[in-house]
């Protein structure tokens, strides 16, 4: 593994470790208030985690030669993440 290899892979598990830790936070606040601004922060959190996990993971078995696909997925799921988290601050 190249060394820009190996930061990428750390980088992204520090990002899923960080986003889990919301996912798990805004998760358990959902459940314990039931207020929708809380489920929609974890759905949010979800969708950030989760494109990162498949970019990653595409990256790796594609041997990083579909990098325009990959980074144009990432940013629609990263996108469509945020625009939860947005929408959530802004149901209170």
């Amino acid at each position: 593994m190249q060394p820009m290899e190996a930061a990428y892979v750390v980088l992204s598990a520090v990002l899923v470790v960080a986003g889990l830790t919301l996912v798990a936070k805004s998760a358990r606040a959902y459940l314990e208030t039931e207020s929708r601004s809380m489920l929609l922060l974890t759905i949010g959190f979800s969708l950030v985690v989760a494109a990162a996990v498949a970019t990653t993971f595409s990256a790796f078995m594609t041997n990083f030669t579909q990098s325009r696909v990959l980074l144009t997925v990432n940013y629609a799921v990263t996108t469509l993440g945020y625009v939860f988290i947005v929408t959530s601050v802004r149901a209170q």
